[in-house]
């Protein structure tokens, strides 16, 4: 990977880690599509060791707000499924990965809006650390489902929630891709080659933070969940 590349792949990781500092989660929605196409080799690791990294900022000052409940459920779900995800990174494309995980995002989305009012119930949260189990290890895009299922929560607890969700779901795929030999050196050196962009986004993430109230979260959350399913779709087409 040559410096521009790397500063490339950086910025976005960078703009990633601001967004999700905002919203809860988009670091990997945001700076995935650039890996993909600048270095498809560094998918998934590159991107799940800054999304270990971040959680503990966020975690620092919000601990005290975790919807304690369901992220226990959406975690015990997310390791069963774990597997699932590494299987899928092993046996299949990266675009049609990115393809299913992107139409998935698009039709809980949809539900969400106009037919189902998702709330964090035990059934819920189950399926969204389910799924996320396996989109987040194959991918490394997992916060969306659960994201959706949190949105009529407090902002702080969507967010807090959320970094432990990443902070331990993360911790899982890359253990799980490890003993899979689905992790090589040139990933792991990336990966923590871009954590400092990771820390810049969220401390520029701070004064934004302070001017969004519930309401505009949830749009945010939802908006930013469509972003998502389109982004992934998008990568399956560039694969």
């Amino acid at each position: 990977m040559t410096p521009l590349v790397l500063v490339a792949l950086g910025l976005s990781v960078l703009a990633g880690a601001l967004v999700q500092s905002v919203v809860g989660f988009g670091m990997s929605v945001v700076a995935a599509p650039l890996v993909v196409l600048l270095a498809p080799d560094l998918m998934p690791v590159a991107l799940l060791l800054p999304s270990i990294t971040l959680p503990v900022l966020q975690l620092s000052h919000g601990v005290r707000d975790l919807a304690r409940g369901p992220l226990a459920l959406a975690l015990v779900a997310r390791a069963v499924l774990t597997p699932a995800g590494v299987a899928v990174a092993a046996w299949f494309s990266p675009r049609a990965i990115a393809a299913l995980v992107g139409a998935l995002i698009l039709v809980t989305v949809a539900l969400s809006v106009r037919a189902v009012d998702l709330r964090p119930t035990r059934a819920n949260t189950l399926v969204a650390g389910a799924v996320s189990g396996v989109s987040g290890t194959a991918a490394a895009i997992g916060g969306p489902f659960l994201a959706l299922v949190l949105q009529h929560e407090r902002p702080e607890r969507v967010r807090s929630t959320l970094a432990a969700f990443f902070l331990v779901g993360s911790g899982m795929a890359v253990a799980g891709l490890a003993l899979g030999g689905e992790v090589h050196r040139d990933q792991v050196l990336a990966g923590l080659a871009l954590i400092p962009f990771a820390l810049v986004g969220y401390a520029l993430a701070v004064p934004v933070r302070r001017r969004v109230d519930p309401e505009r979260f949830r749009r945010l959350v939802l908006g930013f969940c469509v972003v998502a399913g389109l982004v992934v779709i998008a990568r399956a087409v560039l694969a």
